[in-house]
């Protein structure tokens, strides 16, 4: 898989914020898209990554990442509808998820334990993917993107507020840090 990386969307992006249009064309273009998308994640060390995180406003995720068991799953989904168990069924995971989008900090968000995508693979045939632990945040965290919702979007005010804070902190240090790195090395030897 060779894929070129992308930049990855930042939250307030306005594709990041509107759903996505469904995929029709199951072409060489789009594997190359999802051969990109696989290089921009493992790039930026994530475990999933929508269309829309790269700027394509088309419905289409990757993903490399374990599940409760802590096997490993990979793959595709095109155009995918999540399914997550009957509210008398739904256990809850309140842990921490983070986002490339919104590099940096961390919150406890509650999903279901549980969640099942169906979509289509790069060919256009029918995939289901079952997930549970990791692998079941990560189908319904993308699922999200693929509707405008970014994971702080679910979060209450304060902790959405808490999480913006420390975004913007780690934004303006990695800033200060590449200007300081910048006039350091356009400095003269010897100053």
């Amino acid at each position: 898989m060779a894929g070129r990386v992308r930049a990855i969307t930042l939250v307030g992006t306005p594709v990041l914020h509107q759903a996505c249009r469904p995929v029709e064309e199951f072409d060489a273009a789009l594997a190359e898209l999802a051969d990109d998308m696989f290089a921009s994640m493992y790039a930026a060390k994530g475990v999933g990554l929508a269309g829309n995180q790269i700027g394509v406003d088309l419905r289409i995720f990757v993903y490399d990442c374990p599940d409760k068991e802590e096997v490993a799953h990979k793959g595709v989904v095109v155009n995918p509808v999540l399914e997550l168990p009957a509210l008398d069924e739904r256990r809850l995971d309140d842990s921490d998820e983070g986002c490339l989008s919104v590099p940096g900090p961390y919150a406890k968000l509650a999903r279901p334990d549980r969640a099942t995508v169906h979509g289509f693979d790069l060919k256009g045939n029918p995939v289901t993917v079952e997930g549970t632990g990791l692998l079941a945040r990560c189908l319904q965290h993308e699922t999200d993107h693929l509707e405008g919702k970014v994971y702080i979007d679910r979060l209450s005010t304060r902790s959405r507020k808490k999480v913006l804070k420390e975004y913007e902190r780690l934004r303006a240090e990695a800033a200060e840090a590449e200007a300081a790195e910048a006039e350091e090395s356009a400095a003269p030897d010897g100053q």
